[in-house]
């Protein structure tokens, strides 16, 4: 079985987050994702996802997403059914977030991570431990060679006798 879910949209309230009562840190927003296609003389139409965060990525969405936000999610579609408090019975389905990305814009709280490590970058729940800082637990930007020369690089031998 397969329940993987990719989506890319704006936050629409900054996210808050929440501990439930044995200490886990959770949040959930909604995003809104554009339709790819528009019929003409309309205006685009967008979709709208609720997205569930749990411990250290609830965290650190609530750090450095707000509402306006381009957000990338991968998860997964959870369903449940619960009592309204007019005793109604409500089913919701939504996404429980994995991995959230930055998808490259800079915005005010974001931008001393998107300026050191060149946006574009996907976080999975980092290691929070103790009283370390969250930019102890970044991952370091992988090096470019871009502005390299020819020199950087080792000829490699040509074997004919290849091994597949």
């Amino acid at each position: 079985m397969l329940n993987r879910v990719i989506l890319m949209g704006r936050i629409v309230a900054d996210p808050e987050l929440k501990t439930t009562g044995t200490g886990v840190s959770v949040t959930s927003f909604r995003i809104a994702v554009d339709r790819s296609y528009v019929k003409s003389g309309e205006e685009r139409k967008a979709d709208f996802f609720d997205v569930v965060c749990w411990r250290n990525t609830a965290e650190f969405v609530c750090r450095y997403f707000g509402k306006g936000s381009l957000i990338a999610v991968e998860g997964q579609l959870q369903s449940r059914t619960y009592q309204a408090k007019d005793g109604t019975n409500r089913y919701v389905v939504e996404v429980v977030a994995d991995n959230v990305s930055f998808t490259g814009e800079r915005r005010e709280n974001a931008g001393s991570y998107n300026q050191a490590y060149g946006g574009n970058q996907t976080y999975a729940a980092p290691n929070y431990g103790g009283n370390q800082s969250y930019q102890q637990d970044v991952p370091q930007a992988p090096a470019s060679y871009q502005s390299g020369s020819n020199s950087d690089f080792q000829e490699m031998p040509l074997d004919d006798d290849l091994p597949f």
